[in-house]
């Protein structure tokens, strides 16, 4: 006790034990701690079981309504996450859960053996959505157990911002070529030795379907300590269209991911619409002109009745060349005037007669005998 400062003085080995615990504590309930601060947790019934049991995992914090899958994998613990991915868990003795409207679960796990040695862990993480993780030290009785690989003393990538689609879609995209952008992030080396011509691996997935990997190599150097604007291609298939998920993995790790709505190619269904148009109206027209073509001609045609006079002529038309010679030409003769039983009279428009003959209305005067 000491009088002038009121306080206790604690032995030096109280004192070391205490932070051995304060270190080990954290670890043991991670998932307690990520809890309490609002990220999902997963907690486990027991922390060990044989193959052919079942352990009750349980979580809180998660999304509402959220999809899930829970695996055993090994080779992992909670601070470096599931190394090299899926491959290394039970896949095929997964179980799959939905979140309730509070964002939490409890599922029962069948316990299998992981392709891999333990260190073991049950693995949670979202389907669909935002991607969350968490994980929680499990031991499979019976599974072989190796020390984890150590890490390479080289560098090492960590993005350092938000993943970003650059460029839009054009002409051609509205008519269904392949939609392409630019995936943009930030990342910077973590490690005591520069990064070489680091390569991406690039995944898109559509809806609930896993994604489509594509390795990418960026060509240059990020000196540790250092950091570099990574952009890499990324284009899809030709007219797809809808929700699409990004992802990026380096090191058998995912590190960002990425949404990407993409329109439809209105154009193709205008172009459709327009075939569906114009090509009935043009097999109309070639039926048509077929018809046209091959029907029997009339062999005899239909004149107009043509007057033996002159033509009339209206005031003001010029009448053509054959009118012309149509009123030079003479005018034929009457069929009952000819140049034997002509008139000669001027005038007469009667028949002729005989002005000797007699009248029958004029009496004739005789003389004396």
């Amino acid at each position: 006790m000491n009088g002038g400062g009121g306080g206790v003085r604690v032995p030096a080995s109280v004192a070391a034990l205490v932070a051995v615990l304060a270190l080990l504590l954290p670890t043991q309930g991670a998932g307690s701690a990520a809890a309490a601060e609002g990220a999902p947790g997963v907690k486990l019934s027991k922390s060990q079981a044989g193959t052919g049991g079942s352990v009750t995992v349980t979580g809180s914090g998660w999304r509402a309504r959220a999809l899930l899958m829970i695996l055993i994998c090994g080779r992992s613990v909670p601070s470096t996450g599931v190394t090299g991915g899926t491959n290394s868990c039970a896949n095929a003795d997964g179980r799959a859960v939905t979140t309730d409207a509070e964002g939490r679960f409890s599922r029962k796990l069948p316990v299998a053996e992981p392709p891999v040695p333990c260190p073991c862990v049950v693995h949670v993480a979202t389907v669909t959505g935002a991607k969350a993780e968490a994980d929680a030290i499990f031991q499979v009785a019976g599974h072989a157990v190796e020390p984890l690989p150590a890490e390479p003393a080289g560098g090492r990538l960590s993005v350092l911002t938000d993943t970003r689609l650059d460029g839009s879609g054009g002409l051609l995209t509205w008519f269904g070529a392949p939609p392409a952008r630019t995936l943009a992030f930030t990342v910077g080396n973590v490690g005591t030795s520069p990064v070489r011509d680091p390569v991406f691996q690039v995944g898109t997935s559509h809806g609930v379907f896993a994604p489509q990997w594509e390795e990418q190599q960026w060509r240059g150097t990020v000196q540790p300590g250092r950091k570099a604007r990574i952009e890499l291609p990324l284009e899809l298939a030709a007219g797809a269209h809808g929700d699409y998920t990004v992802s990026l993995k380096y090191g058998g790790k995912v590190m960002a991911e990425q949404r990407w709505g993409v329109g439809r190619p209105w154009g193709v269904t205008l172009f459709w619409i327009l075939v569906c148009l114009v090509v009935p109206a043009a097999v109309f027209r070639v039926g048509m002109a077929v018809v046209d073509r091959v029907r029997p001609r009339q062999t005899t045609r239909r004149r107009g009745l043509r007057l033996p006079g002159p033509a009339l002529r209206i005031p003001g038309l010029k009448p053509r060349t054959q009118a012309r010679h149509a009123l030079a030409s003479p005018p034929s003769t009457l069929p009952w005037f000819t140049p034997d039983n002509d008139p000669g009279t001027t005038g007469r428009l009667s028949a002729p007669y005989d002005d000797s003959s007699p009248s029958p209305t004029t009496p004739t005067r005789k003389g004396p005998p």
